[in-house]
């Protein structure tokens, strides 16, 4: 018996939605339970799903590119013998009914919402079609430990099976076959916009995307009754080679195009939301202050001889990480946040430290748990796996969960400093600038020196001016001596 399809699970964080980025199987792999089978986009980084299941992978049901709500089935996973049959085969094979994404052509595309008519004729289902629907309505029911989250299983795959019906029943009469064992499809409820009702392989539905042709307009004279390329391309007027570049628009700017459009979602869209919350929520202040440098340089580089940070990268910021942890003992308010539904200030005893991190889907901002607990060594080999994670794109959302204080480094792009935007959540962050050669006056002469500029924003509702300055002062004095971190 076929297994449920697996539903896109709430990876954590109150996902509501997901991109998927890569198939990791194809229809006809066997997987094991855990296998990872696909990579998906979060609003917050790249995760790799493993499977629930195991079996034969009888259909990929999202296609790469598509962003899809949780709880939508992406993957059926069944026995081997439920595998389409190969091109030209006669053998007899079970139409899926949960699957609206067959597998396609020969290229591995796949088309939405049948099963394969382009590969030679095949025989009809020999399990009749409402006893293989009431299957998979029972089938529904059950949940995995992946898919506690998803809500309304049963009604959801009811509909699908229902939407189902009525493209076997059009595929049947295309071939020409008696549907006398074809129940007439039920009802159909004006979809929602956006919902899919429209039979076209994934590379053409890209095509009429970037070519802003809706496909529900087009009259459908491919295979099957598909909507073909030649069917969008001649809805715009479109010649081969302008379908190519359209093709590629995405990977290679057009030497004639003014301007590029980029969908704002992922990362990127869950940083603006923060951000944006953030800076009209808590009222910033921020304090810059320029100091000496020099000893934290000159501290840096012997570190990085010590043998116990071998094969370790040690920077600055190792150091002020650990001048921010020891700071926040004699100003612990930096660590907290204004709970306003609760109407209260919590303090934190402990440091989640994040590291702002570029990456090219976004900001993200994984944090070092209760880094206030490790050693110098130990403070930086989580700071370096956690960054080089970050800007591969792979930090997972517990990584990001819980931060209470973060640094962020815009000296790495020589910058001098910035007013940087309190992460959700915490009541301070601290930038680093660039550490540079400068002039500075030692005494009574002016010598060259390793000069840098810090600073320090604040939520002004419960930080007051003198504790956001002790801070920075504490921070700035660790930095400038390094030796006054015996005194913390």
């Amino acid at each position: 018996m076929t297994v449920p399809e697996y539903l896109l699970p709430d990876v954590g964080e109150g996902l509501t939605e997901a991109e998927i980025v890569t198939w990791k199987v194809k229809v006809g792999d066997v997987v094991a339970i855990n296998d990872v089978v696909v990579e998906i986009e979060t609003a917050k980084s790249l995760v790799e799903l493993p499977t629930p299941y195991a079996g034969a992978v009888t259909a990929i049901l999202v296609a790469e590119g598509e962003t899809v709500p949780v709880g939508t089935p992406i993957i059926a996973i069944g026995e081997p013998s439920e595998v389409p049959a190969g091109g030209g085969s006669d053998a007899p094979m079970e139409i899926d009914l949960s699957n609206p994404a067959a597998s396609g052509g020969g290229e591995g595309e796949s088309l939405v919402g049948r099963v394969k008519a382009d590969r030679g004729a095949t025989r009809r289902a020999r399990r009749p079609l409402a006893e293989a629907a009431g299957v998979r309505t029972a089938l529904a029911d059950v949940h995995d430990v992946f898919n506690q989250n998803a809500t309304d299983q049963h009604s959801k795959v009811k509909q699908l099976v229902s939407s189902v019906f009525g493209d076997a029943e059009i595929q049947a009469r295309a071939a020409g076959e008696p549907t006398d064992d074809v129940p007439a499809p039920a009802p159909v409820v004006d979809a929602p916009a956006g919902d899919v009702r429209v039979l076209a392989k994934p590379p053409v539905r890209k095509l009429a995307k970037d070519l802003g042709v809706d496909l529900r307009s087009l009259p459908a004279t491919g295979p099957g009754g598909t909507v073909s390329r030649a069917d969008v391309e001649a809805a715009v007027g479109a010649a081969p080679e302008v379908s190519r570049l359209a093709d590629a628009r995405t990977s290679t700017t057009g030497a004639t195009e003014r301007e590029t459009r980029e969908p704002i979602k992922g990362v990127r869209k869950m940083m603006a939301t923060a951000m944006s919350q953030s800076a009209f929520t808590a009222p910033h202040v921020t304090e810059w202050v320029t100091i000496d440098a020099t000893a934290t340089v000159e501290l840096v580089a012997k570190l990085k001889e010590r043998r116990e940070f071998r094969g370790l990268k040690v920077s600055p910021l190792l150091v002020y990480a650990r001048a921010a942890i020891l700071a926040m003992r004699r100003t612990p308010m930096i660590n907290s946040y204004w709970d306003e539904a609760a109407g209260e200030v919590v303090v934190k005893h402990y440091v989640n430290l994040g590291i702002a991190a570029a990456t090219p889907r976004g900001l993200v901002v994984p944090n070092v748990k209760d880094a206030q607990d490790l050693s110098l060594v130990e403070l930086a080999q989580a700071l370096e796996g956690l960054t080089a994670t970050a800007r591969e794109g792979r930090t997972q959302p517990a990584d990001m969960a819980g931060g209470t204080f973060t640094i962020t480094n815009v000296g790495v792009f020589g910058i001098d400093v910035g007013t940087p935007i309190i992460n959700p959540g915490e009541s301070a962050i601290l930038c680093m600038g660039a550490i540079k050669p400068m002039p500075w006056v030692v005494g009574d002469q002016v010598v060259p020196r390793q000069v840098t500029t810090l600073a320090l924003s604040f939520d002004h509702r419960h930080i007051d001016g003198a504790t956001g300055s002790q801070f920075l002062a504490d921070v700035a004095g660790i930095i400038s001596d390094p030796a006054t971190a015996m005194l913390f």
